[in-house]
């Protein structure tokens, strides 16, 4: 009866160990779509216009990241603009999730820098950490602007879902960032995922996030509570723009609130109507524009 026990027990650990490294590779090995796949998406859905895209004075960098590949990145000059923003796209994607934003910036006197995170487009890397690593990857990206443009210029962020993640928590370690514009970014990589373990699989009681947190550490150095831009937030003291879909339910727009309410300093938000995520901008492009007008008017940046 014992032996029998004690196998049962080893079953279940065997077990619980299968679906936590399972659920592991899910959230560090995302389904990445191509690169020309990108693009041809963004061309189908108007978001690039081809010729203008084209026409555009452009650089097709590549920056050596600290953990061993290149970060590819696209840089348009506007003119050598001495103001930069960069732009961080959402995660499975390439940085042509950000065209859209662009014009927004290089009409307002912006160069722009995009580049593609880590095991995402034509970047290397093998694994997705939401900020964890890919914050110093960005940190990497701005120490190009400054090579480039010299040690004079403005530097913003504007990121899009994991690209917001990365850029706030990119703002808690690096000072030469003078704005950030998060757009339905995660205030929490433990609860996002337990958010997301409930819609997607209604696992609602069982701790199969904090488990699969420990094999992550295991496995690749970081875990959960390692990735909360809401814990860092309080000690930033930059001006943010927030913005969310009022419908977004992927990454639930309370998380946007959240991080509005410890947000000390100069701060302003946006909460979309009729926009799920990642929608905010494509479903009000004019009232977007404008508040995004408004946030760098009131601290002085155009």
């Amino acid at each position: 009866m014992f032996k029998i026990i004690i196998l049962i027990v080893i079953l279940i650990i065997i077990t619980v160990f299968i679906v936590c490294w399972h659920f592991s590779n899910i959230i560090i090995h995302p389904k990445v779509a191509k690169y020309n796949y990108t693009y041809n998406c963004g061309v189908e859905n108007g978001e690039i216009q081809i010729k203008k895209f084209i026409d555009l004075e452009k650089l097709d960098v590549y920056i050596e990241s600290q953990y061993g590949y290149k970060i590819h990145g696209l840089f348009f000059p506007n003119y050598n603009s001495k103001k930069a923003i960069i732009l961080c796209h959402g995660i499975t994607w390439s940085l042509y999730g950000s065209v859209k934003y662009m014009n927004m910036f290089i009409n307002r006197g912006f160069s722009v820098f995009m580049y593609d995170h880590r095991n995402h487009g034509l970047s290397g890397g093998l694994d997705t950490s939401y900020g964890y690593y890919e914050k110093f990857d960005l940190k990497k990206c701005t120490d190009w602007l400054f090579n480039k443009l010299g040690k004079n210029i403005i530097v913003g962020l504007h990121g899009e879902s994991m690209g917001a993640g990365i850029a706030l928590q990119n703002i808690a370690i690096d000072n030469r960032i003078k704005f950030c514009i998060e757009d339905c970014g995660y205030s929490d990589a433990q609860d996002l995922f337990q958010h997301r373990l409930e819609k997607d699989y209604n696992i609602k009681k069982l701790p199969l996030v904090k488990l699969s947190g420990i094999v992550i550490k295991i496995r690749i150095g970081w875990k959960f509570k390692d990735v909360s831009p809401i814990t860092t937030l309080p000690k930033v003291n930059i001006p943010i723009l927030f913005i969310h879909g009022a419908n977004d339910d992927y990454v639930p727009t309370f998380m946007c609130l959240k991080m509005y309410s410890v947000k000390n300093g100069y701060k302003d938000i946006y909460i979309a109507p009729n926009a799920g995520h990642a929608q905010s901008y494509l479903e009000n492009k004019d009232e977007y524009e404008k508040r995004v007008d408004c946030f760098l008017k009131a601290i002085n940046i155009i």
